[in-house]
């Protein structure tokens, strides 16, 4: 069975619980020589780490799934280390991910809503929904999500890519950015494309969307078609972006990402244009 969110907890914690447990966004993971693997209820036994804000969030497979934060990283053995969730991607099947990446994105929310936004008192879970509740206002908070918008835009057949200053490496991917109050999706696409390439599209078409817990976006996705202007860098964001054909394509993100799935189908739409 794929992952799936639950607020209402188990009776008793079974030996084959699943615990993300993380440290400033990294996850806490045990070693297998080239490999890695999520922490079981033993194990937590034997670390024997002191933990905050410890909750269910859900099931894999039929195991309970548990999220918590660790302060005290000084561990007492060498098959444990704590690893960023994309050095993960390659390790972990895909439902894995995601729950580990939602595990991630409420450990982040929690800590962030602590106490109240409106007058300051500390806040308490809610027990009747996923949500934090300030018991002398009644200020309620439930998980942040940020809507950003993703977009292939092709010129005929080549497709645009980027290389943002924030990229570790040197690879190239999609455009993305935040969508603003008051825009619409599509307007965001046109907007964040004419700020970091300047120049315009058309035709925008959803794609998809994903979550993506860095640490709390949902990533929509769209194809669009080149409408005019010359290409002009903004300097701040992007680094570098150019016009690039299927069999000709620079390092890209990992398959997992729905920026990776953009890609993949317009080189797959591109093949099969040419062999009609």
């Amino acid at each position: 069975m794929p992952f799936v969110l639950n607020i209402e907890p188990p009776s008793k914690e079974t030996k084959t619980a699943l615990w993300f447990l993380f440290h400033h966004q990294r996850l806490l993971v045990r070693c297998n020589k080239d490999s890695y693997a999520i922490l079981r209820s033993p194990d937590l036994e034997e670390l024997n780490l002191p933990l905050l804000k410890e909750q269910f969030f859900g099931s894999l497979d039929d195991r309970q799934c548990y999220l918590g934060e660790v302060e005290d990283t000084t561990l007492r053995s060498d098959t444990f280390g704590f690893i960023g969730l994309r050095e993960l991607f390659s390790s972990f099947e895909e439902d894995m991910i995601r729950a580990a990446g939602v595990a991630n994105q409420l450990v982040h929310w929690s800590r962030n809503h602590r106490y109240c936004g409106r007058c300051g008192n500390t806040t308490e879970k809610k027990a009747d929904e996923r949500a934090k509740i300030c018991p002398r206002c009644g200020l309620i908070n439930y998980p942040r999500l940020s809507p950003a918008m993703i977009v292939a835009v092709r010129k005929g057949d080549q497709i645009l890519l980027a290389h943002s200053k924030r990229f570790p490496g040197k690879f190239y991917s999609v455009l993305a950015g935040f969508v603003e109050p008051g825009e619409t999706l599509e307007e965001c696409v046109k907007r964040e494309v004419r700020e970091e390439v300047g120049i315009e599209v058309k035709n925008v078409r959803y794609f998809g969307s994903q979550p993506w817990p860095f640490p709390d976006s949902l990533m929509i996705a769209f194809t669009a078609e080149y409408a005019g202007g010359e290409m002009r860098i903004d300097g701040s964001e992007i680094a570098d972006a150019g016009w690039f054909s299927a069999d000709l394509l620079p390092s890209i993100p990992p398959r997992i990402s729905i920026a990776r799935q953009l890609i993949d189908w317009f080189s797959g739409d591109v093949m099969s244009q040419a062999q009609t």
